[in-house]
């Protein structure tokens, strides 16, 4: 037998008041509606196979015609005519004719309030959805495959930042004498600027200076709310200024971005104005001409044209112009075609190539929101670009270039935003004979990096795809002092990831591509571009390719631990290996990868890498594997995640790594070699020791190797195989006492124990038993469920009823007496603190006496194969039926003085259920034909009733089983009880 610590208190195997000596008699009861019985309780004999072949449901035909409970239902929907009588409807749709008419809304004399609190509502805010609709609609124009310029905002932004300080510098305009008094004081209302703002946009941090132009937003947005709309346009032509100010070179993208937004907001706003006063009274229909519009909405769209005409600086009246293109529609049916051209052209007059790419820039993008067929222009724009590029290596550039200490490289860069946006116009929806075209023109600029560069990056993957190697060819001629070559390469690799090139070329782009890329001195510089081909490789080649790669980036990232400052791009080789690579074995067969994760030094970056790995083995590893590469690498990166838990560990990420490490067990087969699968579990709960969830699976899955090597065996076990189930069993009691959940020790006591009899091995299943009884007194009265606190008693009823199921079939300890596990329960159940106002343990007393009715009978209604159990040691004894029924007594006994005790304690209803519960199975298991066992039947049915506190529909449908059970041949002295058992009403 296994050893087992007995409990501190005192041994549930000496019995107190059920002991298995003297049984006291049942205690003469003077509660009138129990009665007093001095008769030993007994139960009927029972023929389970007779009971089951009667309780089987009788097959039936039934003919459902037209009606059937799952078929759909048919709702007629009713409207009431105006003028005709009350109750005349007439159907506006119905799916039958005989269908009857829906009563909710016959109620409602054919109004619905929901229906007319929605047209109340519509009415007040029909014309922002229509203009909301219209502005939907018509970005329909551009397809869902057109990237918008929201997703590259955030991109610009986090790209392009700088440490130094910024501010608006207000440059001094003079007037001219020949302009008219009226003009002028249209001028100096809008050039005026308070002076305050003016200060408080100097040495702004970056930070700051973002904080302050949302702050020029929100300005804008409540005084156009406001009716201020001469201040609102001052505020914008402000804004618009400071994109001619690049003092701080490598900012000017990211202020592009900030300012342009402002210019967006108040194109909506004008625009959003006009289309509110030509939709008075009716609304503008969407596909609206000049002719649909009114005379107010034409003058007031006029006058901001107007307005907008007199701001004499270019940069200003270029970007407000812009900004409110779209308001041309209102005016002219060709109004934006003709301005588009003109627009394109005054940015010639910007004398800063870099200023004026970003205007060009822009104007792309209104053309492309507003007009996106108008390609002619967006052409005209991106050719007067390519013109404007001598002047990028122009003498003021390089000198403006010194000043703020910037290298060429890095100023080219700042053109990479506008350039691609304007390339991304022209190429959307092109041919691919653009295509062609764009390469042509790069060459007779001596191919210039900087637009081949945009180029690759604008037009289809699979059109760049298709010219892989030429574009090869192309970077190779470029000059790298002005444009890096890895970055070409970079952008080359982007395509080539979403789009598969030639098959014969592939070898060659990848030898040509890794020549240069692995040249780059930078580590920075050479992770970002390794990390984009990486995924070329993973999708064309195999594991000799990508481990050579692997073997490169270690060898670049490991000098001077530069793979530190590297783990984002380190994190995405990693996924981009795995989205390819499912075969672990081939994954873990790679020389350096173990290698490259060992690279991951911060704790939290090389658990979320591990927890990355396993989730795609388990997602993907479909058949269960012993490949020892496999386990020995997995068992290594769940150690890893294992290892990262202290008592800081949040309880759902703890949950998170039990889950993914459980995964990974559930996958660990040896196949018949039962042994080696012990022998991983044992390994398994050394290495994960501190996650109780691995720690029960751990157990459930060698419950399962014995439950297998029992089916295996047939039931009929050797020396060698009896030796195992029992080193499985040993294995569960050593490993069980580790767990802080009390409630999943008992369970798992209960379960060791059922497999450990399955398995034939009667003193492991008695000590498992044994100590899940010992440990009942260590229920804590309260336990925590899903973060909240629970009364833990209905959990351990649950457990003890699980508990006596078991107990039918467990055969007497030879040296422990009749019923010793039964006993023991039992008094544990006595002696445990129940809460207050409690039936809990009288609840459990009434579940036992089913178990005690069951252990009567010649033959018990379940057993376990090459088990004897008590039927078969005992056969029907009677001095073993004697214990069993002075036990029923004692029971009895406890629960009658129990509901003596409600009785006095007014507890009526409680007490009503449990005289009804003891009455069930006095019915169902009792022998009623001993008159006093009768007699307490009917007494307890009137004390469940006396108060009306009994449901009447069981009450009735236990009346009618007991009628139905009085036809029976065996049953006939059920009748004359049923005449005594009457129904009493609540009152």
């Amino acid at each position: 037998v296994m050893p087992w610590s007995r409990s501190r208190r005192r041994s549930p195997w000496t019995l107190s008041i059920i002991s298995s000596g003297a049984f006291p008699n049942i205690v003469r009861h003077t509660y009138k509606h129990v009665g007093a019985i001095q008769t030993t309780e007994r139960s009927h004999g029972r023929n389970y196979d007779t009971e089951l072949q009667r309780c089987r449901l009788e097959a039936a035909l039934v003919d459902f015609g037209d009606y059937h409970p799952l078929k759909p239902i048919m709702v007629t929907d009713t409207k009431t005519r105006r003028g005709t009588r009350k109750g005349s409807t007439s159907s506006s749709s119905s799916s039958s004719s005989s269908a009857p008419p829906d009563p909710l809304s016959s109620m409602l004399d054919g109004t619905d309030p929901l229906s007319m609190f929605a047209a109340a509502s519509e009415s007040v805010t029909w014309t922002n959805d229509l203009g909301r609709r219209k502005r939907e609609k018509e970005e329909e124009a551009v397809g869902p495959d057109f990237e918008p310029w929201s997703l590259k905002r955030g991109e610009i932004l986090a790209r392009f930042t700088t440490t130094e300080k910024l501010s608006i510098v207000r440059k001094a305009t003079s007037q001219g004498s020949a302009v008219s008094e009226k003009v002028r004081t249209r001028l100096e209302e809008l050039d005026d600027l308070e002076e305050g703002s003016q200060r408080e946009l100097l040495n702004l941090s970056q930070q700051d200076y973002a904080n302050r132009i949302e702050e020029l937003n929100q300005s804008l947005k409540e005084a156009w709310s406001s009716d201020q709309k001469v201040k609102a346009l001052k505020i914008v032509i402000q804004c618009s200024k400071l994109l001619s100010d690049n003092s701080v070179i490598q900012f000017y993208p990211s202020k592009f971005v900030l300012i342009t937004d402002i210019l967006d907001t108040f194109g909506r706003l004008v625009y959003d104005r006009i289309w509110t006063m030509c939709s008075d009274p009716r609304p503008l229909p969407d596909n609206f001409t000049v002719e649909d519009v009114n005379d107010t909405a034409k003058e007031t769209c006029l006058n901001w044209f107007y307005k907008i005409a007199s701001i004499r600086e270019l940069l200003p009246r270029l970007y407000v112009e812009a900004a409110i293109l779209k308001c041309n529609r209102f005016l002219n049916k060709s109004g934006i075609q003709e301005t588009l051209p003109r627009l394109s052209a005054m940015v010639r007059g910007i004398g800063d190539p870099l200023v004026a790419a970003y205007a060009r820039a822009y104007l792309c993008r209104v053309g492309m929101e507003v007009a996106p067929h108008l390609k002619d222009s967006l052409n005209r724009n991106f050719f007067d670009l390519l013109g404007t590029f001598r002047q990028i290596s122009s003498e003021n550039v390089r000198a403006q270039l010194v000043l703020q200490r910037v290298e060429m490289p890095e100023y080219l860069t700042l053109y990479s935003p506008a350039i691609s946006w304007i390339l991304q116009c022209i190429a959307y929806r092109a041919p691919e004979s653009l295509l062609t075209e764009m390469m042509e023109r790069c060459k007779k600029l001596g191919n210039n990096a900087l637009l081949l560069n945009s180029v690759m990056r604008a037009f289809r993957p699979e059109f760049v795809a298709a010219r892989a190697t030429d574009f090869i060819g192309m970077i190779k001629d470029c000059d790298e002092a002005g444009f890096p070559k890895h970055l070409l390469f970079g952008s080359l690799g982007r395509s080539l990831a979403s789009a598969d090139p030639p098959e014969s070329e592939r070898l060659t782009i990848l030898n040509e591509a890794w020549k240069v890329i692995t040249k780059v001195r930078s580590p920075q510089d050479y992770i970002n571009c390794a990390e984009i081909w990486v995924e070329f490789t993973c999708r064309h080649f195999t594991k000799r390719e990508v481990n050579t790669i692997l073997a490169d980036i270690i060898k670049h990232m490991t000098p001077d631990r530069a793979f530190e400052d590297a783990y984002p791009q380190l994190q995405s080789v990693i996924r981009k290996i795995l989205t390819y690579f499912h075969d672990f074995s081939v994954l873990f067969s790679m020389e350096r990868f173990l290698p490259f994760l060992d690279m991951f030094q911060k704790d939290s970056v090389r658990v979320e890498v591990c927890k990355s790995i396993m989730e795609v083995f388990i997602k993907h590893q479909v058949e269960l594997t012993r490949d020892p590469v496999i386990l020995n690498a997995m068992l290594h990166i769940c150690k890893t995640m294992h290892d990262s838990v202290n008592a800081l560990t949040l309880e759902d990420e703890k949950r998170s790594l039990a889950l993914l490490i459980i995964g990974f067990i559930r996958m660990v087969s040896f196949g018949r070699d039962f042994e080696q699968q012990l022998s991983f579990c044992v390994e398994a709960r050394a290495t994960f020791c501190n996650l109780e969830p691995v720690l029960v699976q751990l157990i459930h899955t060698v419950n399962q190797l014995a439950m297998e090597t029992r089916r295996v065996m047939r039931g009929n076990h050797s020396r060698k195989t009896a030796a195992f189930v029992r080193a499985c069993a040993a294995y569960s009691f050593i490993t069980i006492p580790s767990l802080s959940s009390i409630f999943s020790r008992l369970s798992l006591y209960l379960l060791s124990g059922q497999v450990a009899l399955a398995n034939q091995c009667l003193s492991q299943a008695d000590a498992f038993l044994k100590a899940a009884v010992s440990i009942l007194p260590e229920v804590p009265r309260s336990i925590s469920v899903e973060g909240k606190l629970r009364s833990s008693e209905s959990f351990l009823v649950d457990f003890i009823n699980s508990f006596l199921a078991t107990l039918l079939v467990i055969p007497d300890h030879p040296e422990h007496g009749v019923l010793y596990l039964v006993r023991g329960l039992l008094n544990m159940v006595q002696d445990y603190t129940w809460e207050d106002n409690s039936d809990a343990k009288v609840r459990v007393y009434i579940s036992a006496l089913p178990l005690l009715a069951a252990m009567s009978q010649e033959t018990y209604l379940y057993s376990i194969p090459k088990v004897d159990s008590n039927d078969t040691l005992y056969g029907g004894d009677p001095k073993f039926l004697s214990e069993i029924n002075k036990l029923c007594e004692t029971l009895i006994g406890q629960i009658l003085d129990h509901l003596k005790t409600l009785g006095r304690d007014e507890s009526t209803r409680r007490q009503g259920a449990l005289a009804f519960s003891l009455f069930g199975v006095l019915l169902a298991h009792g022998d009623l034909r001993n008159n006093k066992l009768s007699q307490l039947a009917v007494n307890l049915w009137n004390l469940s009733h006396k108060h009306g506190c009994c449901e009447t529909r069981t009450s009735v449908r236990t009346l009618e089983f007991i009628k139905h059970q009085t036809q029976q041949p065996d049953m006939t002295h059920l009748s004359d009880m049923v005449q005594r058992l009457t129904l009493q009403s609540r009152t």
